[in-house]
C-alpha cells in the first residue's frame, strides 16, 4: 500500500462573479476526483472552498505514487496461437497488440488444464503522485468552463481564466507540485483578505490550509453563510420578530461577494414607504444586494442589512456611504412611480400596439383583446356570474398596459405587480386590480396562484393565448427550445383549471384559436387544436405519474383525448382506486374489453338486429345499454366511482358472450350483427378510459 498525504491546489485570482464561482466550483470536485481516478491515484474525501478571489479543492489522504502492476494474462492455446513453422497467428499478434506487448515478448506456459498456452506478462512501473498531479492541476485550470463568461487573457500567455489568476498554491502534503498556467507558478504562500489580512501567508500542508485562510481573514462559503445567518437570526431577535428577507439567489451571491462578512444596518428616507414596497425591495434586493426588513406585523421597515466585507472598525463609514448610495435607487424609483400614476393604465394600453408580442402572432395589444374574451368565457363557464365575467374582461383588458410604464421597464419582475396599483389608483374595483396585480401566477412548479376566479380566469387565458398561439404558427415546444415557456404555461393552466372544473379546456382552445384566425392568421383549426389538446394530454400524464398513477392507469384514460385536467386526472385517480379495490375484476374485464375492442369493425355501425340475438347476445345487449345509461348520468353529475363501477358489471355478460358465442360466424348478416353489439360494448367506455389498455400482460 502506498504512502497517502492530503492534495491541495488553490487558484487564487482577482474577484470573480458569483454564480460562474458557484458553477466552477461544482466543475472543480468533479474534475479532480476524475483526474485522481484515471492518474490511478488513490484517495480519501474529495472537497472544495471558494472565495470571490480563490477557488481551492483538497483532496484527503493521497497516495504519494501510483501501485506498480505486474499482471500474467493468459490468451489462446499455442497451437492457435503460432502455426507449424511458429510463427504467430493474427490470433497471437492480435492478443499481443490488445495487452501493449510486442508479439514477440509473449510467452508459453502450461495452464492448469494440461493444454499449453500463450501469456503476456505486463508490467507497469510505479510513478511518482508529484508528476501525475502536476499536469493533472495544469489540465482541471483550462478545463473549468465559465458558461454566458468571456474567459480573459493576460501577459504575454494564450492561456484563459475567468479573471486573471495571480497565484497558485499545489502542495502534497509540505511539498510544492510544479504547476505553470497563464505564466503564474506555484508555491505554497495563499493571500489574505485585502484588508484585514493582506500579503502572503505561508501555507506548510494541506490541513493547515483553512485556519491560514482564517488567520488571515477569509472564510470559506460556508462558514461564510453561517456567519451571515447568524448575524440576521440575532438582529431579528434584537428587533422583537423582525423578518429578514434573503432570497436564496441573492443571499448566494452575497456570501460569495465577501471573505470576512459583517452585518451592518441601515436605513432609508421615511418618504420611500409611501412607494409600493415591490419597487423598494427590489432595488434594494436586485440593484444593491441589501436585504429589508419587515417588522412582527410583516411591514417593510426603513432597515435593511448591508453585509460588509470591510474591517468592522469602519460600520458607521460602511453604514453611511450604502444609505447615500441607496437613495438615488430609491428616488428612482418614486420617479418612476409617481410619474406613472399621472398617465394610467388605458394610456398605457394604447401604447401596447407598438410593442410586438411574437412577430407571427402581432402585437402585445391585440393579444390583451383576445385575451379579454377568452377571460370572459373562463369566469362565465367558472361561475355563471356576469359580474365576475365582466371584471375578468376588464382585468384582462389592462392586465398588459403596465409593460410600456417606467417603473416596470425598470423593474421588469413587477409587471402585474404595478399593474394592480395603477389599476386600484384609478378607481378599478379590487377584483380587476387584484386580478391584473396576479395574472403572471403560477410563475413556476409550487408557486401561489391567483387569489380569485377573476385572476385565475385572466392568467389562463394569459397562458393558454400563448400557448394556442406558438401552435398555430408551427412553433410548438421542442426538447431543446422553448421560448416562449408554453410547458410551464401549459402546467399553470391545468392546475388553475383543476380548481375550475366546470370550465372545459376544449372550448377554451377552440376560442383560443378562432380569435387568432379572426386576426387572420392561416392554419388548419380543427388540426391545431388536436394538437394542443394531445399537448396538454401529455402534461397531465406526467402530473398523473408524478401522483403515482400507475403507466397503463394514465395510458387508459389518455387514449380517450380527455384533457380537461379535472377529468383527466379524476379518471385517473378513480380508475386506480376502483382498480386497486377489485383488481382481478378489473383486469378481466380490461381482458374481455381488450378481446373485444380487437374484433369490433369501426365501418359498422352499432345498430342491433334484435330478431336474430341468442341468449347470450341479447343479456350483453341489455346490460350494455343500461350501462351506458348509467355511465352517462355518472358522468354528467361528476360520479365517477358510479361510472365505472356500472362498467364493472359488464364483466359477467361480456365474459358470458365470449363463451357462449362464436363472433365471427360464417353468415355475415350473424357476424356482422355481433360486430356491432362488440361496437355498442366498446361504446360504453369510450366516455370513460380505454379499459383494454389496463389488460394483464400473459
Amino acid at each position: 500500500m502506498a504512502n497517502t498525504l492530503d492534495f491541495l491546489l488553490e487558484i487564487g485570482c482577482e474577484e470573480m462573479p458569483s454564480r460562474p464561482l458557484m458553477n466552477a466550483q461544482q466543475q472543480l470536485e468533479k474534475l479532480v476526483e476524475k483526474g485522481l481516478k484515471d492518474a490511478g491515484l488513490a484517495h480519501g474525501e474529495v472537497y472544495t472552498l471558494s472565495t470571490p478571489r480563490r477557488l481551492a479543492v483538497v483532496a484527503k489522504d493521497c497516495a504519494t505514487a501510483t501501485e506498480e502492476i505486474r499482471e500474467s494474462v493468459r490468451g489462446p492455446k499455442a497451437q492457435i496461437a503460432f502455426d507449424a513453422d511458429g510463427k504467430p497467428t493474427r490470433a497471437a499478434q492480435g492478443f499481443a497488440r490488445k495487452n501493449g506487448v510486442d508479439v514477440s515478448a509473449l510467452e508459453r506456459h502450461e495452464g492448469p488444464d494440461g493444454n499449453e498456452y500463450i501469456f503476456a506478462e505486463k508490467f507497469v512501473p510505479s510513478v511518482s503522485a508529484t508528476e501525475l498531479l502536476s499536469g493533472l492541476c495544469e489540465r482541471t485550470i483550462g478545463a473549468i468552463q465559465w458558461p454566458n463568461y468571456r474567459s480573459q487573457r493576460w501577459g504575454s500567455e494564450h492561456q484563459t481564466f475567468v479573471r486573471p489568476i495571480r497565484w497558485i498554491v499545489a502542495l502534497l502534503g509540505s511539498d510544492v507540485i510544479p504547476v505553470s498556467y497563464a505564466d503564474v507558478k506555484s508555491g505554497n504562500t495563499t493571500r489574505g483578505h485585502r484588508v484585514l489580512g493582506p500579503g502572503e501567508h505561508v501555507v506548510e500542508s494541506p490541513a493547515a490550509y483553512e485556519q491560514v485562510l482564517r488567520d488571515a481573514f477569509v472564510l470559506g462559503e460556508r462558514e461564510r453563510a453561517r456567519v451571515i445567518r447568524e448575524g440576521i437570526a440575532e438582529l431579528e431577535r434584537e428587533r422583537g420578530g423582525a423578518h429578514v428577507d434573503t432570497p436564496k439567489a441573492v443571499f448566494d451571491e452575497v456570501v460569495n461577494l465577501c471573505e470576512w462578512p459583517t452585518i451592518v444596518v441601515g436605513e432609508f428616507d421615511e418618504e420611500f414607504l409611501a412607494v409600493p414596497q415591490e419597487i423598494i425591495v427590489e432595488a434594494m434586493l436586485t440593484h444593491q444586494r441589501y436585504f429589508p426588513i419587515y417588522d412582527a406585523e410583516g411591514k417593510l421597515t426603513r432597515e435593511f442589512v448591508i453585509v460588509s466585507n470591510a474591517n468592522p472598525e469602519v460600520n458607521d463609514t460602511v453604514r453611511s456611504g450604502n444609505e447615500r448610495v441607496v437613495r438615488p435607487r430609491l428616488d428612482d424609483a418614486k420617479f418612476f412611480y409617481d410619474e406613472d400614476l399621472k398617465v394610467g393604465l388605458d394610456a398605457f394600453r394604447e401604447r401596447l400596439a407598438n410593442v410586438v408580442f411574437q412577430k407571427k402572432l402581432g402585437t402585445v395589444l391585440q393579444k390583451t383583446e383576445r385575451m379579454e374574451a377568452l377571460a370572459r368565457l373562463v369566469a362565465t363557464q367558472a361561475t355563471g356570474d356576469e359580474d365576475v365575467a365582466n371584471d375578468a374582461a376588464r382585468a384582462a383588458h389592462l392586465a398588459k398596459a403596465d409593460l410600456v410604464s417606467q417603473t416596470v421597464v425598470e423593474f421588469t419582475s413587477q409587471q402585474g405587480v404595478m399593474g394592480g396599483y395603477y389599476a386600484k389608483a384609478q378607481g378599478e374595483n379590487d377584483a380587476v386590480a387584484q386580478a391584473i396585480a396576479e395574472h403572471y401566477r403560477p410563475r413556476f412548479a409550487g408557486d401561489v396562484l391567483p387569489s380569485s376566479v377573476v385572476g385565475m380566469a385572466v392568467a389562463v387565458a394569459d397562458k393558454l393565448d400563448t400557448i394556442c398561439g406558438m401552435f398555430a404558427i408551427g412553433e410548438p415546444p421542442t426538447g431543446s427550445a422553448d421560448p416562449f415557456a408554453v410547458r410551464r404555461a401549459a402546467i399553470g393552466v391545468i392546475v388553475m383549471l383543476r380548481k375550475m372544473e366546470r370550465v372545459s379546456l376544449p372550448s377554451l382552445i377552440d376560442a383560443a384559436l378562432n380569435a387568432y384566425a379572426v386576426q387572420g392568421i392561416a392554419f388548419d383549426e380543427g388540426e391545431v387544436a388536436a394538437q394542443v389538446c394531445a399537448f396538454f394530454v401529455g402534461r397531465l400524464s406526467a402530473i398523473a405519474r408524478d401522483e403515482g398513477a400507475e403507466p397503463d392507469t394514465i395510458k387508459a384514460v389518455a387514449d380517450t383525448g380527455i384533457c380537461d385536467p379535472a377529468a383527466f386526472l379524476g379518471r385517473v385517480q378513480a380508475l386506480g382506486s376502483a382498480r386497486s379495490s377489485q383488481r382481478e375484476l378489473f383486469d378481466d374485464l380490461a381482458t374481455a374489453y381488450a378481446r373485444a375492442s380487437h374484433l369490433a369493425d369501426a365501418t359498422l355501425d352499432v345498430d342491433v338486429d334484435q330478431t336474430i340475438l341468442g341468449d347470450a347476445e341479447r343479456a350483453l345487449l341489455d346490460a350494455v345499454d343500461q350501462g351506458s345509461a348509467e355511465v352517462e348520468e355518472a358522468i354528467t353529475e361528476g360520479r365517477l366511482d358510479d361510472a365505472i363501477a356500472a362498467l364493472a358489471r359488464l364483466r359477467e355478460p361480456i365474459d358470458v358472450f365470449f363463451e357462449d358465442v362464436l363472433v365471427m360466424d360464417e353468415n355475415i348478416e350473424v357476424r356482422e350483427n355481433r360486430l356491432r353489439l362488440l361496437n355498442r360494448f366498446e361504446g360504453a367506455f369510450s366516455g370513460i378510459a380505454n379499459i383494454g389498455a389496463m389488460a394483464k400482460k400473459r
